[in-house]
């Protein structure tokens, strides 16, 4: 299985890291890190850079295509030549994924229209301009397209997609093994649960930009 994950410049670590943890442990798997130029890709804290190893030609047809969202998905969106080898690669993918607001990347590429799809809570009903039903859950699947809420859900949705491609057995050793056992100090996971003034705090503040 081949997994290309797609890199650009101020993607939010943990949406790509995430994933890789978990999909890079399957068995027979090989993991390439893409994007329209190789090199390094710096995430949106300032502090930390992913390299993507590989221009986008140079994986034309993954098993499994990954999306990852932070700010700079508003520029992702209008980079033509990597919405082309989005709708390349899913025209030949077994599975196509994001995490967070890489739905929204996914989107713009087509890929989501009729289909019902999520991402961070604070962009879930910008997927209607690109035809999608949002969807407020922390994974959603629609055919062969699987979409994660934001950032700490990647890992929620590479274990479901481990699950279906490989069965839950080998999801559950996975999860063991990376020690996925979340008990967070406060129940403020979501903006159904957090503090209202929290919830408003990062309406006003939020580094997810979409304009």
């Amino acid at each position: 299985m081949h997994v290309a994950i797609v890199l650009f410049d101020r993607l939010t670590a943990l949406d790509a890291v995430g994933p890789y943890e978990v999909l890079g442990q399957v068995p027979g798997t090989t993991v390439t890190f893409v994007a329209t130029e190789p090199g390094p890709k710096r995430t949106d804290t300032g502090f930390l850079s992913l390299v993507a190893d590989a221009a986008l030609d140079e994986v034309p047809e993954p098993d499994v295509v990954l999306v990852p969202g932070g700010p700079g998905q508003v520029q992702a969106e209008q980079d033509g030549a990597l919405l082309e080898w989005l709708r390349a690669a899913d025209a030949t993918s077994s599975w196509t994924t994001s995490v967070c607001t890489g739905s929204l990347v996914l989107g713009a590429a087509g890929l989501l229209r009729g289909k019902r799809a999520t991402t961070y809570w604070l962009a879930l009903e910008e997927l209607r301009r690109h035809g999608a039903e949002p969807v407020a859950e922390r994974v959603v699947v629609d055919a062969k397209v699987m979409t994660a809420a934001g950032v700490s859900s990647g890992i929620d949705m590479a274990l479901a997609l481990v699950a279906r491609m490989h069965g839950d057995e080998l999801a559950q050793m996975i999860q063991l093994g990376i020690e996925y056992d979340p008990q967070p100090p406060f129940d403020a996971g979501s903006p159904a649960k957090a503090p209202e003034h929290i919830t408003g705090w990062f309406r006003a503040h939020s580094r997810f930009v979409l304009d």
